[in-house]
């Protein structure tokens, strides 16, 4: 186990309030660097997207579990968790490019749902004690993000969610015998 576990997402998360802080102290809105899909300018989305909230609450909704999930993941897994990481952020971000509907998306739940994804199909996979605990410990504490994936509000990135699942599952496949 590795006691800095935290760190990595708790760096994530002082850029996404950082990022908050500045908006909202210079009255500027920097939605516009959200992932705009297949759009050469929105590109830059697939790093700054998760950076981006559009209120305090979108903020605050996505910090607790970023920190949750991420810590885990950092925790438990600390030979593979960059990689994974880095292939939740990225990729997520680059399927919503290709695939999600035209207009800016902003937010860290794609990573959020990739990593929860992950964690969950780590353990059915791996099915060793200490996968199958945190598979079942996710099930339980974040089960009900299930239904981030048919959202029907039209201000949710439901691709991001999908996206993230799709990444995060490919992803635990993937490296199911690390």
């Amino acid at each position: 186990m590795h006691k800095s576990g935290i760190v990595p997402p708790l760096r994530l998360c002082f850029f996404m309030w950082l990022v908050f802080t500045v908006e909202f102290y210079l009255k500027v809105d920097l939605g516009y660097l959200g992932i705009y899909p297949r759009e050469v300018s929105g590109l830059i989305g697939i790093v700054m997207a998760p950076l981006l909230h559009g209120n305090f609450n979108h903020l605050a909704s996505n910090t607790i579990p970023l920190l949750v999930l991420g810590g885990t993941l950092f925790f438990f897994f600390p030979r593979i968790a960059q990689r994974v990481f880095l292939q939740a952020y990225f990729f997520t971000n680059l399927l919503v490019w290709i695939f999600g509907r035209p207009f800016f998306h902003i937010g860290a739940s794609g990573l959020i749902y990739a990593l929860a994804s992950f964690l969950v199909f780590f353990g059915l996979f791996n099915r060793n004690f200490k996968s199958v605990i945190i598979s079942a410990s996710v099930i339980f504490l974040y089960g009900g993000m299930a239904y981030g994936l048919l959202s029907f509000d039209d201000r949710v990135s439901w691709e991001s969610h999908l996206m993230g699942a799709v990444v995060g599952l490919v992803t635990a496949m993937l490296l199911r015998n690390k």
